[in-house]
């Protein structure tokens, strides 16, 4: 997909997207109420946020409205992964939710991934629709105790093809996995990384991870940032710091 063909993006006179912030914050919370808190000490100009599976489980289609509502591009992380015709009908539905973005995993396989395609298709405005390849918390090794023995660069690659092939704007991948990636499946395709950590911050569970400044160097669209922001002591300026150090 051209980027011109990408939607919900701002362009200017020269072709370049707009108000397009590459921090995507992590809802790291199990309530309604500690997300809209969170949300009120930021702006849709700063960073655009992610709610995933707890969150989702707990505040429902409600609290991704509200967001939604206050000006926010949501990510809305739930990993589809089931028969065609299941995440063909809960993708639209999710899609109508107005999110700027939504996944998939990859290893639900050729028709499914296709299936999701036409699901986002339905919505009045479409949401970007990307893949999951493998988990940044799994190793080569986690990979090998499940009977995978094909290499996790390997893996992701080939993943990332099929995604790409059946029409998905991107992946879900490892930073670490970036430069590979874009030789691989064009310089349009979105990469979306998670496992991003400032220098200062701890690696907590994540296995496969590099800092934002080195995430953008090697290819990322957007960075997927959680506990370094949301556990800090002053959110706002552990998302004042990060920003800072790859404008």
């Amino acid at each position: 997909m051209a980027l011109s063909q990408l939607p919900q993006l701002g362009f200017d006179e020269a072709g370049k997207i707009m108000n397009d912030p590459k921090i995507i914050v992590a809802l790291d919370f199990s309530d309604h109420r500690q997300a809209i808190e969170f949300s009120r000490k930021t702006t849709p100009e700063l960073c655009r946020l992610k709610v995933g599976k707890e969150l989702f489980t707990s505040a429902g289609p409600a609290l991704v409205e509200a967001l939604v509502n206050s000006g926010f591009d949501v990510f809305l992380d739930l990993k589809f992964h089931d028969i065609p015709n299941t995440v063909n009908k809960a993708v639209a539905a999710a899609a109508k939710l107005g999110v700027w973005m939504l996944n998939v995993h990859a290893m639900g396989g050729v028709p499914m991934m296709r299936a999701a395609r036409e699901g986002v298709e339905l919505a009045d405005q479409r949401p970007f629709l990307i893949a999951v390849t493998v988990l940044t918390s799994m190793s080569p090794a986690d990979l090998r105790a499940l009977g995978i023995n094909t290499p996790l660069t390997q893996l992701v690659d080939q993943l990332a093809r099929k995604a790409i092939e059946c029409g998905l704007d991107g992946v879900v991948c490892s930073a670490q996995e970036s430069p590979g990636l874009r030789a691989s499946i064009g310089e349009s395709a979105l990469l979306v990384t998670p496992g991003i950590r400032p220098e200062w911050a701890a690696a907590n569970d994540q296995q496969r991870i590099v800092t934002p400044q080195q995430a953008l160097s090697n290819g990322a669209s957007y960075l997927v940032i959680g506990r370094p922001i949301t556990q800090h002591p002053e959110p706002a300026e552990a998302l004042r710091l990060i920003t800072e150090s790859i404008s």
